[in-house]
């Protein structure tokens, strides 16, 4: 087993109403009044009440390549980073040449050295820290990230690791792109980070530290959807694939693949205490909602996340794992199920047991109704 001791969000500083960010890249992405008309709705109707982004608003118009935003990306991510990795270890109480393991997910950056890298020197972790850098797994990336994480502790069960996520998604609106899939996108991603960590259980045994264990995973992809979510990559950078079909195959394959993550567990969905699943959207959430037959009250961590920060790619699930994490706690021993969607398309899937010895003879509460001092 591995132990989640740490989970710490980071967002940049500038923050702005959805509204406010609708009325600036309006005109960035669209002439047409028509096509503007459809952002518009679309904007409203995302369930975002507030973006954070790396830039301040009206600097976007002023973006001209994918050179200058790849730059800002290597810039601007390796400041969130740093902070990141340098809080989630504080609230460990670790250093950072405790540090043996570092996985790094992005889906919005590209570079050599890898921004996990650059991070090295910059926060003091040991020269020979094993790296893992990872592009391409996008939304479930930090699913993913927990997941290998877990699998390389396994096997090293001394070891201290940190899974970091960092997404500037809005370094890759495309000006001048009135698709539906860029509409959509431009009302729905921002920028944001996070960095978990976890420990080997030895290692956890001896620093007293505890958490939730990982305690399963799942991988999977779906045939014939490689289409549907991902980058077209061109002169002008990364440009959003995404199909409107993508609620469709969330609704058509969640539960089953939440069943095959419980089975080994002896667990069914109704045994789930904590549902940590990634806000990619009210669409999405309906559908995960729908095909696991679950309450609304047990969405609302990802839904209330979703409102303050938009989709953040990569780190949305680790911002919802973290709030999660502040709220009141499952009854002793109680299952989560942490769920993400990417390109593929697939999901990742963990398993999460909080600590403590089950109680299977008292119903567990929802989240948000327990009662607290």
């Amino acid at each position: 087993m591995s132990r989640v001791v740490a989970v710490v969000p980071a967002l940049p500083e500038h923050v702005y109403d959805q509204a406010d960010i609708t009325a600036e890249i309006g005109g960035i992405v669209t002439r047409d009044p028509r096509r503007r008309a459809v952002l518009e709705r679309v904007h409203r109707s995302s369930g975002i009440d507030t973006r954070h982004l790396v830039l301040p608003l009206e600097k976007y118009a002023g973006l001209s390549s994918f050179g200058e935003t790849n730059d800002l990306f290597l810039r601007e991510g390796t400041e969130l980073a740093a902070r990141a990795v340098h809080d989630a270890l504080d609230a460990a109480g670790l250093r950072p040449t405790d540090v043996d393991h570092l996985f790094f997910t992005t889906v919005t950056g590209v570079s050599a050295p890898s921004l996990d890298a650059l991070l090295v020197e910059r926060i003091g972790l040991r020269p020979d820290v094993r790296r893992v850098p990872s592009f391409g797994l996008g939304c479930a990336g930090g699913a993913a990230g927990l997941a290998l994480v877990h699998d390389h502790l396994d096997g090293h069960p001394d070891d201290v690791a940190v899974l970091l996520s960092v997404e500037l998604c809005s370094l890759t609106l495309q000006h001048d792109d009135d698709s539906t899939a860029n509409l959509v996108a431009s009302g729905l991603f921002g920028d944001g980070a996070a960095a978990v960590v976890v420990l080997g259980d030895r290692r956890a045994a001896a620093l007293g530290l505890d958490g939730p264990a990982v305690v399963g995973t799942r991988s999977v992809l779906y045939p014939g959807t490689a289409g549907d979510l991902g980058w077209q990559v061109g002169a002008s950078g990364l440009r959003i694939v995404l199909s409107g079909a993508m609620a469709d195959t969330v609704a058509a394959h969640a539960a089953a693949d939440v069943d095959a993550l419980l089975a080994p567990l002896g667990a069914t969905v109704a045994d789930v205490d904590r549902w940590v699943v990634h806000p990619g959207g009210p669409r999405i959430l309906d559908a995960v909602r729908d095909a696991l037959d679950l309450p609304e009250a047990a969405l609302a961590v990802s839904r209330a996340t979703m409102a303050r920060t938009g989709n953040l790619s990569s780190a949305a699930v680790l911002h919802v794992l973290a709030a999660t994490l502040a709220g009141p706690p499952p009854r002793p021993g109680g299952l989560g199920a942490l769920v993400a969607f990417g390109p593929g398309v697939g999901a990742e899937l963990v398993a999460l047991r909080w600590p403590g010895t089950p109680d299977t003879t008292t119903p567990a509460p929802a989240p948000g109704t327990e009662e607290t001092a």
